[in-house]
């Protein structure tokens, strides 16, 4: 089922959240794109009452939330203190988070361009479509929208190529969820979605070496986009 967007929720009031079915969905995207924008810097608390009164819903979606968000590593919770969010990534973790990407994922692309089918691929293209529809660059929920798409169309294509060891590998990783609470520049989203659609290209013509060679192309890219942040530390 798609969630929906934070702009798309009837709203109670300017600021807060609209109360669908799919609540919980709404506020995990939200606090999300909190982490994710650093407004929830590195290591800073979390106080469920502040949330709970800026999205106007109880304290319910909010726990919910903040447990999922503990189970992906991205909050901590301290018992008798409550949750902060997750240290960030240090330049050594992001080489070797970079390194193992290289090692899997453009072996992974290759093996899928073998395989795949005209309906894999259709998959792709309409995923790779959808995640040009919102405005990914506001530092909020819709930011946080992009980063689980980003990592739910790796992980596809990750599935396509049929080896489940590897592609569980890279999910218990949550790679996306930490790569992208790096410091965020305009030129993350638009640049990763056109290296999106050369990989999907590669994959519908059922080229191994050109998906091999698009995959490794992106992951670099997101190397150096990324790694220049440390390098300015």
């Amino acid at each position: 089922m798609r969630r929906l967007k934070i702009s798309e929720l009837p709203q109670r009031q300017a600021g807060t959240l609209g109360r669908p079915q799919r609540l919980a969905d709404e506020v995990y995207d939200a606090i999300l794109g909190q982490l994710m924008s650093l407004k929830i810097p590195p290591g800073g608390p979390i106080n469920i009452d502040d949330l709970a009164r800026e999205f106007g819903v109880s304290q319910t979606p909010i726990r919910e939330a903040l447990g999922h968000l503990e189970a992906y590593g991205l909050v901590t919770k301290i018992q008798f203190i409550g949750y902060t969010a997750a240290p960030q990534l240090g330049k050594r973790q992001f080489d070797e988070l970079c390194e193992l990407r290289l090692r899997l994922e453009p072996y992974l692309a290759g093996k899928a361009a073998e395989i795949i089918d005209d309906q894999g691929v259709a998959s792709l293209e309409n995923y790779a479509g959808a995640m040009l529809s919102p405005k990914f660059d506001d530092g909020g929920a819709s930011y946080g929208q992009f980063v689980r798409q980003d990592a739910a169309l790796h992980d596809r294509i990750a599935a396509a190529a049929g080896n489940s060891l590897m592609r569980e590998t890279l999910a218990k990783l949550h790679i996306h969820l930490h790569l992208f609470r790096l410091p965020h520049h305009p030129k993350v989203t638009a640049e990763a979605l056109d290296e999106h659609n050369e990989i999907i290209r590669s994959l519908a013509a059922r080229d191994r070496k050109a998906a091999e060679d698009a995959m490794r192309r992106h992951i670099e890219q997101v190397w150096e986009r990324f790694g220049s942040l440390f390098d300015q530390d």
